[in-house]
């Protein structure tokens, strides 16, 4: 009795899930007959009958493929757990590049809406996997869509024979039901095996979309340096350079005056004096966000150590041994988590943090966690703080995750690859 009961009940499932298959994989064709049905309507007298049938076939199919195709794979995963990547092209991030024009990965545009406006339709009608999800809604009526409208048709016949008088529409409704329980709980299955076959991205797709991720990254980099550059120019013209200039005229004096006023000369000696210090104060202030000397001469972990000394937070820091990586994975790792405690302070109002260092387990890549006490809520907002430490390690083909719950606690890990490992 048990096992009847189980089989009823797989039968129901199995026939909502196929109802929903074909409901799904029959849209297009339901848009592909329509066109027909319209155009019978209209009469083949008229010499343009054909037109509006044929427009709305391909706005139909056009519009209505990547929606079904997203529909399948959230089917998929929901039912059988077989997550199927889209892979779409991704936009890339909009720059603004040094000379004012805003960069989309295509072209250059004078605003950033004019760039984001381009860019929408340009990824858009130049994927490759439009043509992909356009075959898919051709081929899974014809395979996942028929094997599931078996089960939906036994349905349909056994209500409608089962209501009606006569011994043989009983039969037929008989019949049709028994067909529907037991082919239900099998008929909706198809649907997993065409998906993945049929909407997986190709290696030629996935290779078109990391030439583009590897564009897109390049772009951010470049504007990211062009900053850094402008700041350093900016800032040793308005203010080291001026001071350098006014303490090389003060010693010039003062030599002039050692010999007829020598309390003036000293005088300007100690004003030189003071000068130079203050010139050596901004000089050290240009170069905070190069890399630090300890970063230089002790490597990443007693780098980290100091900054955590630094830091207002009671930081813990635990590394695995002595890790030396790539100068520059090890300039990107040290100041993503000198970010992370910025805004652990400024933000969250932790007053601890915990930072670890490790390999990860094939030993080619380099793990950070950094967890602190304060508040949560953290997110990766476009243009936050967050997003651009995530392009900066991608570059690096780094990854950034974040869980922060409101309420806290805040873990972001940090994975780079790293040969040097």
């Amino acid at each position: 009795m048990h096992q009847v009961r189980s089989w009823v009940a797989s039968a129901g499932v199995g026939l909502v899930r196929a109802c929903v298959v074909v409901a799904v994989t029959m849209l297009v064709p339901a848009v592909w007959a329509a066109a027909v049905a319209l155009g019978i309507w209209w009469g083949a007298a008229n010499p343009w009958s054909w037109l509006a049938p044929v427009v709305l076939v391909c706005v139909g199919t056009l519009a209505l493929s990547r929606p079904v195709c997203r529909v399948v794979r959230h089917l998929v995963a929901r039912w059988t757990a077989t997550v199927i990547p889209d892979g779409y092209r991704q936009a890339g991030p909009v720059t603004q590049m040094s000379t004012g024009y805003w960069w989309n990965g295509f072209g250059y545009e004078r605003t950033s809406r004019d760039a984001l406006l381009d860019q929408k339709w340009r990824v858009r009608w130049s994927d490759p996997a439009n043509w992909r999800d356009l075959r898919f809604t051709g081929i899974a009526p014809l395979t996942a869509g028929v094997v599931a409208a078996v089960p939906v048709a036994g349905a349909a016949a056994a209500v409608l024979g089962l209501s009606q008088p006569g011994l043989p529409a009983r039969l037929l409704g008989g019949l049709g039901l028994v067909v529907a329980v037991a082919v239900a709980p099998y008929a909706w299955r198809p649907v997993r095996p065409v998906a993945v076959r049929f909407l997986r991205a190709s290696p030629a797709m996935a290779l078109a979309d990391r030439v583009d991720e590897l564009t897109a990254r390049r772009a951010d980099a470049t504007v990211t340096q062009a900053a850094e550059i402008r700041r350093i120019e900016r800032d040793l013209h308005d203010g080291a350079q001026a001071r350098l200039v006014a303490l090389g005229l003060a010693l010039a004096t003062a030599e002039k005056l050692m010999e007829t006023d020598p309390g003036r000369a000293r005088a300007l000696m100690r004003e030189a004096r003071a000068g130079a210090a203050t010139s050596l104060t901004e000089l050290r202030e240009l170069v905070r966000g190069i890399n630090p000397p300890v970063l230089n001469e002790r490597g990443l972990v007693d780098a980290v150590r100091a900054l955590a000394l630094d830091s207002p937070l009671e930081a813990e820091v635990g590394a695995d041994g002595r890790l030396r990586l790539d100068p520059p994975v090890e300039s990107a790792v040290y100041f993503g988590i000198a970010e992370l405690l910025t805004n652990a302070v400024k933000h969250a109002r932790a007053t601890r943090a915990r930072i670890s260092l490790a390999r990860d387990a094939a030993d080619t890549a380099i793990v950070v966690d950094v967890e602190d006490d304060g508040r949560g809520g953290a997110e990766v907002r476009a243009g936050g703080g967050l997003a651009g430490l995530r392009r900066r390690l991608a570059v690096f083909d780094g990854t950034l995750e974040v869980s922060s719950p409101a309420g806290g606690p805040t873990r972001v890990r940090m994975v780079v690859p790293c040969a040097s490992l």
